[in-house]
C-alpha cells in the first residue's frame, strides 16, 4: 500500500513528489500542495502506476530520498530525504 491524498485520486492533480519512507519503506505520492492527514488515501503502487505510468522510472527509488518534478510532462529529479 502506499499513500497518497485525494487531491491525486479523486481531482486529477498531478503527482509532483514521491518519497520513500527511510523508516517503514512506505511510499507517498504528491501534488506538491500542502498536506491534510485527514485527506490522506492508501491504495496499491500497481493502482499509483495505472494513474500515472511515469511513476515506473521511480521503482528503484532507495529508502530514505525523494523525488521530484516541476510539472506532470517533466523529468523526476532525486535525491536523499535530508
Amino acid at each position: 500500500m502506499v499513500l497518497t491524498t485525494k487531491d491525486v485520486i479523486a481531482n486529477g492533480k498531478p503527482i509532483l513528489v514521491v518519497f520513500h519512507d527511510e523508516d517503514d519503506g512506505m511510499w507517498q505520492f504528491h501534488s506538491g500542495d500542502d498536506v491534510d492527514m485527514g485527506d490522506a488515501v492508501l491504495i496499491s503502487l500497481r493502482e499509483m502506476i495505472e494513474l500515472d505510468s511515469s511513476l515506473v522510472e521511480l521503482v528503484d527509488l532507495p529508502l530514505g530520498w525523494v523525488a521530484w518534478r516541476n510539472n506532470a510532462n517533466s523529468h523526476w529529479y532525486r535525491k536523499i530525504n535530508e
